[in-house]
């Protein structure tokens, strides 16, 4: 089942929902109609109980070139459209009690390498390359992409790409630890649709469990950690899902998740 609207359609599968940007024209820029689309939608899947897994990707060659520098007006007060439609995008993504799988199918650039580097899973085209422009249009990183770019890259790096704003092509962003996987173009969409049925099919209490726990951990200290994990622990295994898996496991048979 596909749901469409003017910027953002929703693609409906099983578990898995594909949510595609869909402004190939304007190389799927983000403007203030578009923002809000594309949260309107991450809070849909989110909620639907039947999506277990969800798939973010682009139309045409761009997975998107960021903030549409044609609305002008939106940066006149650009700390209160990033606010207030930016930060909910990345928050959505982060907050999301499922996986959600970036499949970067050409340029991100801005605001749309943070839409890749927020996801829990990143995959590219062998053609995608990313793109910490905002310094060549006087602007600086939103979107989430300081925050990643520094604990992945470290300052150093993270500041001479924001710096330079040169492209990043797919080969060094995996390189760098910023993909998981590069895979040929043709090749995207069915890799990304497999690998979120693959994530589909897990035990999604333990995998919520586990997102919420990783993005924590960087935030808080060693022992808050621990008692994080042990708080976690609890929860799931007093859910059915462990039940199920120490059964299977003594069974010898694949799991049936709840």
């Amino acid at each position: 089942m596909t749901t469409v609207s003017t910027g953002i359609r929703i693609r409906r599968d099983g578990a898995v929902a594909t949510v595609i940007l869909n402004r190939p024209e304007k190389l799927n820029a983000l403007d203030r109609a578009t923002r809000w689309e594309l949260v309107g939608a991450l809070r849909a899947v989110a909620a639907d109980t039947d999506v277990r897994a969800v798939v973010l990707t682009g139309t045409g060659r761009a997975f998107s070139a960021g903030q549409d520098i044609a609305a002008v007006e939106e940066l006149e007060h650009a700390d209160e459209t990033v606010a207030g439609s930016y930060n909910p995008i990345a928050q959505t993504i982060a907050d999301m009690p499922k996986p959600v799988i970036a499949a970067v199918n050409g340029l991100a650039v801005g605001a749309g390498m943070g839409l890749a580097l927020v996801c829990d899973q990143r995959l590219a085209a062998d053609t995608a390359s990313f793109s910490c422009a905002f310094g060549k249009v006087g602007l600086v990183p939103d979107t989430a992409v300081s925050w990643y770019l520094v604990r992945e890259l470290g300052y150093a790096r993270a500041f001479s790409f924001a710096a330079s704003g040169r492209p990043i092509p797919a080969a060094e962003a995996h390189r760098l630890g910023l993909l998981n996987e590069i895979v040929p173009t043709d090749q995207l969409a069915a890799r990304a649709h497999d690998l979120a049925e693959s994530l589909a099919g897990g035990p999604a209490h333990a995998l919520a469990l586990t997102k919420r726990q990783f993005r924590a951990v960087s935030e808080i200290s060693f022992e808050a950690a621990l008692a994080l994990e042990a708080r976690h622990q609890g929860d799931a295994a007093g859910h059915p899902d462990h039940v199920e898996g120490r059964t299977a496991f003594a069974e010898k048979r694949a799991p049936r998740w709840a």
